[in-house]
């Protein structure tokens, strides 16, 4: 698998210039870890299997390069494999319409199955699907369909790579999907509801064929606080990480997941620097970011920062944040070292940004004076499983003794009225 992937890059030159089919394997836009491992693992697969000599298969993360550090757990898993982020080939480094202009594009989608309006002219180009969602559209009978309600798309994928020739699962790509599985389906938690039997046969299944893999708690553990690690990221990054943008007008106001206490994040050096640079960069009328961490007990807490140079709009944010009601969330102001920031320790940890956004909306269509509503958008690309399942959750249940994510996960479905072991 390591030198599969260190070869990618010169491969696909190769066959750019040779005018020779390149069949790329791409996740979906979110590029969590299971998207990004499943595709590493088929495209490794299939060039290990092809019967066409003359084709090279290019995994591709469909984000791009600057937002691979985002990523904090697939770059763990990676780099502890022996994958460098320097060997991955990211969304903007191959023209893929180019290479369906020029009749070179298959495409194979793992991790999703219907390629947004900005891909429509792709569609055309897709010759195979695993994906563990429910179909929301169908395609033509001469595209190949692995569609099950399993936890991690990469169970689909280890299941096809059992299927195949001996001898092809390396230990490199075993110890991939296995991580991802764990990762995926909670450590095959029951209390979380996430994994189906499938997921845990495959999880034994690579087990058995590589007895020297790590434990799945160590595993999970460790991959766990990569995906809460956010000390490697820039301010700027750490904004971007999980941010949704409210407009009305011509006012932007994002919203951003933090996860470290407020405290420190306010602390970070140059901070208020970064924060005015950040804002003024994507023209943004101020920021509002919600910090949640958790203590020993894994009791959740959440803090709040109101940012804007406008004094007027930061009044109206901070006075329509203190008297909401539907939730109220039982702000209790902190010392700020700027006039322009405005920090508060919240009461009420059950209220997750879902709960905030509808009092940031009301707040601009009062503080904008406009008629035309206030629109919420995703940045793209999106934000990890991770953020959104802790921004989903209202944590409105008694906590088990398990891990933060199982807690989120299963608390965030419960809420959405999804049953134990749905499809994430």
């Amino acid at each position: 698998m390591e030198r599969f992937v260190a070869g990618n890059r010169a491969a696909l030159q190769d066959h750019i210039q040779r005018h020779q089919e390149v069949h790329v394997v791409m996740g979906n836009e979110a590029c969590d870890l299971d998207s990004t491992v499943s595709a590493l693992a088929l495209a490794y697969f299939l060039a290990k299997t092809s019967p066409a000599p003359a084709t090279t298969f290019i995994p591709v993360l469909n984000i791009p390069r600057a937002e691979l550090p985002l990523r904090t757990e697939a770059v763990f898993l990676l780099g502890e494999q022996g994958i460098p982020p320097t060997s991955l080939i990211c969304r903007d480094e191959i023209d893929l319409g180019g290479l369906h202009t020029a009749g070179l594009l298959s495409l194979t989608l793992v991790d999703h199955h219907v390629l947004p309006s900005t891909d429509a002219a792709l569609e055309e180009a897709v010759v195979e699907v695993l994906d563990h969602r429910p179909l929301d559209r169908d395609r033509a009978p001469r595209c190949p369909l692995t569609v099950a309600p399993v936890g991690s798309c990469a169970t689909l994928v280890t299941e096809r790579i059992a299927q195949g020739p001996p001898g092809v699962l390396d230990r490199v790509t075993a110890a991939l999907l296995h991580g991802t599985i764990l990762l995926d389906c909670i450590n095959l938690s029951p209390a979380a509801g996430k994994a189906t039997p499938r997921d845990v046969a495959c999880v034994s299944l690579l087990e058995e064929r590589f007895p020297d893999l790590p434990a799945r708690d160590k595993v999970f553990e460790a991959l766990q606080a990569a995906k809460f690690d956010v000390s490697g990221l820039t301010t700027e990054q750490m904004l971007r990480k999980d941010l949704k943008v409210l407009s009305a007008d011509d006012l932007l106001l994002p919203i951003s997941g933090i996860y470290v206490d407020l405290e420190t994040f306010l602390r970070r050096p140059g901070f208020l620097q970064d924060l005015e640079a950040f804002c003024q960069a994507q023209g943004y009328a101020g920021l509002v970011a919600m910090t949640i961490s958790f203590n020993q007990q894994l009791e959740p807490s959440r803090q709040l920062a109101v940012y804007s140079p406008r004094q007027t709009l930061r009044s109206a944010v901070c006075r329509a944040l203190e008297e909401a009601s539907e939730p109220a969330l039982n702000l209790r102001p902190l010392p700020s070292p700027w006039s322009c920031l405005a920090a508060y320790t919240q009461g009420n940890a059950w209220a997750s940004r879902k709960k905030v956004l509808p009092i940031l909306r009301a707040a601009l269509g009062g503080s904008s004076g406009g008629a035309g509503g206030v629109l919420e958008e995703e940045v793209v690309p999106p934000p990890t499983p991770m953020n959104s399942l802790v921004e989903e959750c209202p944590l409105a249940q008694p906590v088990p003794p398990l891990c933060p994510q199982d807690v989120l996960e299963r608390v965030s479905r419960i809420a959405a009225g999804q049953p134990p072991g749905s499809p994430k």
